[in-house]
């Protein structure tokens, strides 16, 4: 038995409108497929792969107390082969990882080390496992048997015990099951499945079931053809709409989508959806970033660094520039960096490198010295210090 469940392709609305005109449907079935439809999943997951294939990819090694950089192998260049670079090989494992807690690829070449060189990520509904208490034994993809060193296998809120992991999807089943119901059910509304479509009413006189019977396949066969409908002035038709329920449907959904964030760690704000605890307010930017960073997607990053870093030789590691989320507005951050010349961080020359100009030019030095003048100070030879 697979592990993952294949979902049949999501009809349009015309089909799911048109399969509930006669009959009522009884259960929502929340799968990683289904779950895309409530938009606040959609918009969680999305924020998260966004962010975490845009990171830039680094590899450092440790020499005594520093942290120097080296050169990336090609595995953390063009994971998937020429086709799928590292940003869009990050954007789908992160899917996979939110959508069904793994992600699973065929690891195609290897490098003098037996490394990783190409890992080919796979649709997770073609992939079961056999195993052994807390250790695979086997992989089965499209059918096809795996030794576990063939297979890379990438896993997220794991449980004791598991050698897969889980997705907050899993966790948050009951909640969306919720807000597809509420779906389901407006869907069935208006196609007149949940309730009757409309009131057929005699004003002059009692009608027993057996004569509404009759009039009722009247009416419906007269509708269903497109013709027009004749009745006396004992007749009132009259078309039912939902009025009583609207409000505690819609505040329904609204808690479900604040539920869904909180499940995938996204703050409800930056997937646009309604605060419903009053608003919420940073005063920069930067502020906003950061604790996105700190306190919903740090762990995140943690885990994929690990993740990534057994596809490098030890005591190499990778590490996901999460700096580059951090974008400050013009003003701040050319306090910053001018802040960071001043208490000699960083030389002019790196502050410039940040923003992408190249360093200054004997003609700019000259134009500065007409303009404002030679510095009083000096660099003492030899010492880089000013006197």
């Amino acid at each position: 038995m697979s592990l993952y469940t294949r979902s049949l392709p999501m009809p349009d609305a015309g089909q799911q409108i048109g399969e509930r005109t006669h009959a009522r449907a009884t259960n929502t079935v929340v799968t990683d497929e289904t779950a895309r439809r409530h938009s606040a999943v959609w918009a969680c997951r999305r924020l998260r792969a966004d962010l975490l294939s845009t990171m830039p990819v680094d590899v450092y090694r440790k020499i005594g107390d520093l942290q120097v950089e080296v050169p990336k192998p090609p595995v953390l260049l063009a994971p998937g082969g020429a086709k799928v670079d590292m940003h869009e090989w990050l954007w789908m494992s992160q899917d996979d990882l939110d959508g069904n807690g793994n992600a699973v690829g065929i690891i195609t070449a290897v490098d003098g080390l037996g490394l990783p060189a190409r890992v080919e990520l796979q649709d997770l509904s073609t992939v079961s496992v056999r195993g052994k208490g807390s250790d695979i034994t086997k992989w089965k993809i499209e059918g096809k048997d795996y030794e576990p060193h063939e297979v890379w296998h990438e896993r997220q809120y794991p449980r004791s015990g598991n050698p897969l992991g889980m997705s907050p999807t899993m966790y948050a089943a009951w909640s969306i099951n919720q807000y597809l119901s509420a779906q389901q059910f407006s869907l069935d509304w208006f196609s007149g499945g949940a309730i009757p479509a409309a009131s057929l009413k005699n004003t002059a006189k009692t009608i027993n079931p057996t004569q509404a019977g009759e009039i009722k396949k009247m009416y419906k066969a007269t509708v269903s053809a497109g013709d027009v409908f004749v009745h006396g002035s004992d007749w009132e038709l009259k078309a039912l709409s939902a009025t009583s329920a609207d409000a505690a449907f819609l505040d329904m959904q609204n808690a479900s989508i604040a539920d869904i964030a909180r499940y995938y760690g996204c703050p409800v704000d930056l997937i646009e959806a309604a605060v419903q605890s009053g608003s919420i307010t940073y005063a920069t930017i930067s502020q906003r970033n950061l604790q996105l960073i700190i306190m919903n997607l740090g762990p995140v990053v943690v885990r994929r660094e690990a993740g990534l870093s057994r596809m490098v030789p030890k005591p190499r590691f990778v590490k996901l520039n999460s700096d580059a989320i951090l974008r400050m507005d013009p003003e701040t951050r050319a306090k910053v960096l001018g802040q960071k010349v001043k208490d000699r961080l960083l030389s002019p020359s790196e502050a410039r490198a940040i923003d992408n100009l190249p360093p200054y030019t004997e003609e700019q030095y000259a134009e500065f010295e007409r303009l404002f003048g030679r510095p009083n100070t000096k660099p003492t030879a030899g010492t880089g210090v000013t006197s």
